[in-house]
């Protein structure tokens, strides 16, 4: 009952829905404010009533371009303010994994019982 039917033409710009592996940040960001939709990407085709066909930069090459309506949001507003593709490693199963640059903060937590170690890492 709640969700809705949506539909896209030919030639129109749409998001594509990037999901990453469980409790690593997304684009410095963690939880419910991470970025969940990373590029814009136009519409080439109508493959069924929930099936589209995207047309993908080089880079995403691996990737098969027929995606679900679910994993895709129509483009409205600026496309300027979107992040781009080649600032992430997109694989086949569309997740990526962030690489540690460097550690920035050490902290020791002490409970009753046992010690916690924490590190901030960039």
């Amino acid at each position: 009952m709640r969700r809705r039917d949506v539909e896209f033409k030919e030639y129109e710009w749409v998001f594509l829905k990037v999901s990453t592996i469980k409790g690593i940040m997304r684009f410095g960001k963690k939880g419910k404010l991470s970025l969940r939709y990373v590029e814009q990407y136009n519409v080439i085709q109508r493959i069924r009533r929930v099936a589209y066909k995207l047309e993908l930069p080089l880079e995403m090459s691996l990737v098969h371009p027929v995606f679900h309506v679910s994993m895709l949001k129509k483009v409205v507003g600026d496309p300027l303010l979107i992040v781009q593709v080649e600032a992430i490693e997109v694989n086949e199963e569309l997740t990526y994994e962030k690489i540690p640059v460097s550690i920035l903060d050490r902290q020791v937590r002490k409970l009753r019982n046992k010690e916690i170690a924490s590190v901030k890492v960039l």
